[in-house]
C-alpha cells in the first residue's frame, strides 16, 4: 500500500479467483488457435503445456498442472490451487491420470526446454510414447506474435516504466554506490506497481530486478547471455552492480524491470556524473542513430539477421566496432522478443533465421562499453507494424546528468 493506504495492484474479484480461465473467451480462442496452427505445422497432434509462462499465456493465471491441447479440444489438468472451476477442468494428483488418448511417437509435444529429464521420461511413459515432439519451439512461435490484448498490456507496462525512469535522477545522492542507487530505483519501481517478477527463459539466465552498471564494472564479463555484464556482489549471482561508488566521469546504465502487467517492457537509459569522454558521447549518438535506422527497416518480412548487419555496418562506419555490445566480452545480438518472458522470439542476431511479423514485440539495444567511462547506449521496446517499428518506451534518449 502507499502512504494513504491506496492499493497499487488491481486484484481479481472473488468470482474471478474461482475461475481457472481468466482470459476473455474470444482472447482464449485466439491464443489457442495460434498454438494449434503452430502444432499442425510441426506435425504435433497433441501438446502438453507445463511451463508457467505458457500456462499464463493460455489461461491468464499460474497453476500447478498441465494443459493438454489437441486440434479440437483443450483440457486443464490441475493439481493446485484447489477449487478452480471451469469447462474441461480436471483435478489430478499425478501425470499418470492424464487422458492422452492414442498417440504415436512424435505426435505428443512436450516443453522440452523447461521440463526436467525425469519429468519428460515420466510423461512419455504415461502417454505410452518413447520420443516426444518439441512443443517448446511451437509455443515460442505462437507467443512471438502478440494479440491486441497482449500489446495493450505491454503498452501499459511501458507507460508505468516510463514514469519510474522519469524520477530516477531525483533518487541519486552524491557518494552513492551503484547498489544503493539500484535499491532506490527498485523501491520506487515496486511502489509504482512493478510486480518484481523477472521471468526469463533458459537454464543459464538469472537476474534480480534488473541491471545498474557504473563505470568500468560494465566491462566485467558475466557468464549470462545478457547484452551487458557486470561482476555482481557475490559469485552466486555474477552479474550487475558490484558496489562501485558513482563518481565524476562515469556513466551509469540503468536497465531495470518493466513488468507491471505480467507482460514486460525492456528499456535502458544512461546517466552521468559531470563530463564524460567524447568517445562515449559519440558511441551513445551512434546507438540512437541505429535505432532510428532500424525503426524504418524493421517492417514485416525484414530478416532479423539483416537488421543486425545494418546496425553493425553503422558501427563500423563510425569506427566503434571494438566497443560494440561490450569491450572485453561481446554479446552476439542486439535485440530480442519481449512479452511474458524477457527473452522471447524473434532474436536480432547475425545467424538468426527469424523474420519479422506484424505483432512481434521486440527490444532493440545497441550498446557500447567505453573503458574508463562505462556503458552507453539506448534500449527501447517496439511493436512491429506495417509501417515499421512503433516505440512503446517513449522517454528522452540523451544521457542525463545526475546532480
Amino acid at each position: 500500500m502507499g502512504r494513504n493506504g491506496e492499493h497499487f495492484f488491481s486484484r481479481t474479484s472473488r468470482k474471478e479467483e474461482g475461475r481457472l480461465l481468466l482470459l476473455p473467451e474470444a482472447e482464449s480462442c485466439r491464443r489457442l488457435d495460434r498454438v494449434r496452427s503452430a502444432m499442425l505445422s510441426a506435425g504435433i497432434r497433441a501438446g502438453l503445456v507445463s511451463g508457467n509462462a505458457s500456462k499464463f499465456y493460455l489461461t491468464g493465471r499460474i497453476f500447478v498442472g498441465w494443459i493438454l491441447v489437441t486440434q479440437d479440444s483443450v483440457t486443464y489438468y490441475v493439481r493446485r490451487p484447489v477449487e478452480l472451476e471451469g469447462d474441461n477442468v480436471v483435478y489430478v494428483r499425478k501425470p499418470e491420470e492424464i487422458d492422452f488418448g492414442c498417440l504415436a511417437d512424435g505426435e505428443l509435444g512436450l516443453e522440452l526446454d523447461c521440463a526436467t529429464y525425469s519429468s519428460i521420461e515420466r510423461l512419455s511413459a504415461a502417454a505410452g510414447i518413447k520420443v516426444p515432439g518439441d512443443l517448446s519451439k511451437v509455443l515460442r512461435k505462437a507467443r512471438s506474435v502478440k494479440t491486441d490484448m497482449e500489446i495493450e498490456m505491454i503498452e501499459r507496462s511501458g507507460k508505468m516504466q516510463e514514469g519510474v525512469y522519469r524520477r530516477i535522477p531525483g533518487l541519486y545522492a552524491a557518494g552513492m554506490s551503484d547498489i544503493e542507487f539500484q535499491i532506490e530505483i527498485e523501491r520506487l519501481s515496486r511502489l509504482s506497481g512493478c510486480l518484481g517478477q523477472f521471468r526469463i527463459a533458459g537454464d543459464s539466465m538469472e537476474l534480480f530486478m534488473g541491471n545498474v552498471l557504473a563505470g568500468d564494472n560494465a566491462d566485467s564479463p558475466t557468464p549470462y547471455d545478457f547484452a551487458m555484464g557486470g561482476a555482481g556482489v557475490d559469485p552466486s549471482l555474477p552479474v550487475g552492480a558490484d558496489g562501485t561508488v558513482i563518481a565524476g566521469g562515469m556513466t551509469v546504465m540503468v536497465d531495470v524491470n518493466g513488468n507491471y502487467t505480467g507482460y514486460m517492457t525492456d528499456m535502458t537509459r544512461v546517466y552521468r556524473v559531470g563530463s564524460i569522454d567524447s568517445l562515449a558521447e559519440k558511441a551513445h549518438r551512434c546507438s540512437m542513430d541505429i535505432l532510428r535506422a532500424l525503426e524504418k527497416s524493421g517492417v514485416p518480412g525484414a530478416k532479423a539477421s539483416e537488421m543486425y548487419e545494418e546496425a553493425e555496418s553503422i558501427v563500423k562506419e563510425r569506427g566503434l566496432h571494438a566497443y560494440f555490445m561490450g569491450h572485453r566480452q561481446h554479446a552476439g545480438f542486439i535485440g530480442h522478443g519481449v512479452g511474458i518472458e524477457i527473452n522471447e522470439a524473434p532474436v536480432i542476431a547475425p545467424r538468426s533465421r527469424d523474420v519479422l511479423e506484424v505483432g512481434n514485440v521486440i527490444a532493440i539495444e545497441p550498446k557500447f562499453v567505453i573503458p574508463g567511462t562505462g556503458a552507453v547506449g539506448v534500449e527501447n521496446t517496439y511493436v512491429v507494424t506495417c509501417d515499421g517499428l512503433r516505440c512503446l518506451t517513449n522517454l528522452p534518449e540523451e544521457i542525463t546528468e545526475l546532480l
